[in-house]
């Protein structure tokens, strides 16, 4: 899941991860909000007809024991900590197939890792490599041959399965697509991507328009996403529970629960502008005027807000975030945003189940304001499901953050661990900018260790880079990995 404060970017991210403690029992359950726990001994519950068949989805009772389970591992008071690959780890040979890169510098970085006493490394796993060029086609080399160079170094996974592209986000450094099947489709059909109000798409991320509409291949989005779920635990349903310990699932552009309201590599957006309403396709449009008929308002589903600025205005005098008949308090206003953050809320409660105002979280699908909790009804649908809430931002401080830009990191966080002890769901944290000094490994482990909030159950760093083994960085994160693997 991803929010922004005001202008400012944060991750949420709702992933399901592997319960490290449950391995021991086999019980393959994922938690996390970008995830779904979706394995029970060694299978795939499942209610659609694709080629998941007709096995089941887990029963509640089930996921509510296995959360039993989990809260109550939660007081160990170490915090493992992963390293995500680097986000060029993966790069295209003469015939146009991916392959890894530079594999015997990689090899000696995952064994300095490992001596340092880092527990794991983070691989993102992506739909546009492993099912690339036709539908059902899925290839599981590349990763077959990661992951076992990651199990040979000493080292456990934190697997992120990937339904986005990272072209636009990767500054030239390569990046992944989406399938090339699904760019011919989309070639045809821009309107299976997210548009804003002038028309533009983004083809980071199928629009949660297409989650039940049988347009690729025949199938459904969910259905392209569970189908490829399933080939994973059928491939790697060893590993699972003994080298794999986490698994997150994404839930939207950049792996995040959101709409792409502030894109970066086009020129459209740029850091702190509030960002733009993505629900111009067909499909969102279609759902809106229904929405819209069912109030008895037909009017209101012709289009959205149309006094929201643009993607790089601020929060002031822009009218719709501000108070006023025509803002957000509004009849109307109430009644769009609750359709487009409800809209987001059911594109998780979907991929779940198979296994005053602040307008930069209203853009990205967040109905999060000074008179709501747009965060509340999020958690509790990962509580439902036995998920972890997957949180990053933990080294940003408000110190460090311009007033004028109206965010703080600090209070997000607060606000994110109280809604969480209330609907008794775990966090799993991360970082959202690379930080290797002390200061900001430092602000990590005291937001970890927060006295007035569970531990945080597992902290993932973005990203292994040259960096990191730069002398001076290194003799900070050395330190700070140790004392966060020891128990307190």
């Amino acid at each position: 899941m991803a929010c922004k404060c005001g202008g400012y970017y944060y991750t949420l991210n709702a992933k399901a991860s592997f319960d490290r403690d449950l391995a021991k029992t086999r019980k393959f359950l994922l938690r996390n909000v970008s995830v779904i726990r979706m394995f029970t001994s060694g299978f795939f519950r499942s209610k659609w007809r694709s080629i998941a068949g007709k096995r089941r989805i887990l029963s509640m009772d089930a996921r509510e024991k296995s959360r039993s389970t989990i809260l109550e591992s939660s007081k160990d008071k170490r915090v493992p900590i992963f390293v995500m690959m680097p986000v060029d780890i993966f790069t295209l040979d003469a015939s146009g197939c991916p392959r890894i890169r530079k594999l015997k510098a990689l090899t000696v970085s995952l064994k300095a890792l490992k001596l340092a006493g880092v527990h794991g490394i983070g691989v993102e796993v992506w739909w546009g490599i492993v099912e690339r060029c036709s539908p059902f086609d899925y290839d599981w080399s590349l990763y077959e041959e990661l992951f076992k160079l990651i199990s040979d170094s000493g080292l456990k996974l934190h697997v992120a399965l990937s339904f986005h592209s990272n072209i636009h986000s990767t500054h030239g450094k390569g990046g992944v697509s989406l399938p090339l099947w699904i760019l011919e489709i989309g070639d045809v059909n821009k309107d299976i991507y997210y548009r804003d109000q002038q028309g533009f798409s983004n083809n980071d991320y199928l629009t949660l328009g297409v989650d039940h509409v049988p347009l690729l291949s025949g199938r459904t989005a969910l259905q392209c996403y569970e189908d490829f779920m399933l080939s994973f635990v059928n491939k790697f349903e060893s590993f699972i529970g003994t080298v794999i310990e986490e698994i997150s699932i994404g839930l939207g552009p950049s792996g995040e629960l959101r709409y792409p309201a502030h894109p970066f590599g086009d020129g459209r957006w740029k850091f702190p502008g509030i960002g733009e309403f993505q629900c111009y396709d067909k499909y969102m449009m279609e759902d809106l005027k229904m929405a819209a008929c069912r109030e008895g308002k037909p009017q209101w589903g012709d289009k959205g807000p149309q006094n929201a600025g643009c993607y790089n205005s601020l929060p002031s005098g822009v009218p719709f975030f501000e108070e006023g008949k025509e803002s957000f308090l509004s009849d109307y206003g109430r009644f769009f945003l609750e359709w487009y953050s409800g809209r987001l809320i059911c594109h998780a409660d979907a991929i779940l189940a198979k296994t005053l105002s602040h307008p930069a979280e209203l853009t990205a699908g967040y109905y999060n304001t000074a008179l709501r909790d747009g965060y509340d009804p999020v958690v509790s649908v990962l509580s439902r499901h036995g998920a972890a809430l997957h949180i990053p931002c933990l080294e940003m401080m408000d110190s460090e953050t311009p007033p004028t830009y109206l965010c703080s990191p600090e209070g997000l966080l607060k606000q994110m661990q109280s809604v969480s002890k209330k609907r008794i769901v775990n966090l799993i944290g991360r970082n959202t900018t690379e930080r290797l000094d002390k200061t900001g490994l430092w602000k990590i482990r005291s937001n970890c260790y927060n006295p007035q909030a569970e531990v945080v159950r597992s902290f993932t760093y973005f990203r292994m880079n040259d960096s990191i083994f730069r002398v001076e960085n290194w003799n900070n994160f050395v330190p700070f990995v140790r004392m966060m693997s020891t128990d307190l």
